[in-house]
């Protein structure tokens, strides 16, 4: 039985695709790699993705790092939505579940993962909630993208893709579980569009 959805990202079939399908698979994998080299082991890591394609993404690597370790993660989604910088300039969100692993974050690697890496308010608005959570050991950054534009000091650990990018432009990154397709496309925003999909 296929669970694939029937509906799209935004943008989808618009733009031009920069990660095809196999791209993603062996950009995860690499990714899954570096995280088992530096951390020597998938002893004490935790993967927290960011709602939603970053919860994907989490448990995505998860199944990598169990094909070459034997070792299941504990992975989890972290909601950052009461978080943001930016709530009373966007429209109202529905706040997604955050779940944790049964045996929390206190002492543990944890391994925020997101889609794509923007101006890092994302990854600063997941730094506090994580600090409400616990005090894991360290905390390192994992993203399919880093496309550019910071407006903080945050940079990833482990990137799948560097793509720079002009500000006008926007990335959609599908998933199957998600969106349907496996691909990420850089898309013209339209100049009245200056709303951010992205982090």
């Amino acid at each position: 039985m296929s669970t694939r959805p029937d509906r799209k990202a935004p943008g989808a079939s618009t733009g031009r695709v920069v990660l095809s399908e196999n791209e993603i698979r062996r950009a995860l994998r690499r990714v899954a790699h570096e995280l088992l080299e530096r951390n020597k082991g998938a002893d004490d890591l935790v993967l927290l993705g960011i709602p939603r394609r970053g919860a994907t993404l989490a448990a995505r690597l998860a199944e990598a790092i169990a094909e070459v370790e034997g070792v299941h993660v504990p992975t989890g989604a972290l909601d950052v939505t009461m978080y943001r910088d930016d709530l009373r300039l966007q429209p109202i969100r529905t706040a997604a579940p955050t779940q944790i692993p049964p045996a929390g974050i206190d002492d543990a690697v944890v391994v925020l993962v997101d889609d794509v890496l923007f101006h890092g308010r994302t990854v600063r608005a997941a730094l506090d909630a994580i600090g409400d959570l616990g005090r894991p050991r360290a905390v390192r950054l994992a993203v399919l993208i880093d496309r550019g534009h910071r407006d903080l000091p945050i940079r990833a650990d482990h990137v799948g893709k560097n793509l720079p990018t002009a500000l006008r432009e926007r990335v959609h990154v599908s998933l199957v579980e998600d969106d349907g397709i496996d691909e990420v496309r850089i898309v013209d925003a339209p100049a009245a569009d200056t709303s951010e999909v992205t982090s």
